[in-house]
């Protein structure tokens, strides 16, 4: 893809080692790295609601009129709420 765009910037990847790096993490984590030299840091990453950002459908629902309708949000006693048995 980087030779299709024709970007010159230096591009990095785990290589074989991708399953060291999301051990006990879940599905959709984001990780940022910082390179210095030969050593490689991993200084920030998230899940879950740490990644809510990147997925604009959690900010459209918050936008709705009866939002997410998830379990820690307070909504009025009549408005629409998720059957929970």
């Amino acid at each position: 893809y980087r030779d299709f765009m024709d970007w010159t910037m230096p591009w990095y990847g785990a290589g074989d080692t991708p399953e060291k790096l999301l051990a006990g993490r879940s599905f959709g984590a984001y990780a940022c790295y910082l390179r210095d030299g030969d050593r490689v840091f991993e200084p920030y990453w998230t899940d879950g609601r740490g990644t809510e950002a990147g997925a604009n459908s959690y900010h459209l629902l918050d936008l709705t009129v009866y939002g997410r309708q998830e379990t820690w949000e307070d909504s009025p006693p009549d408005w629409p709420q998720l059957y929970r048995p």
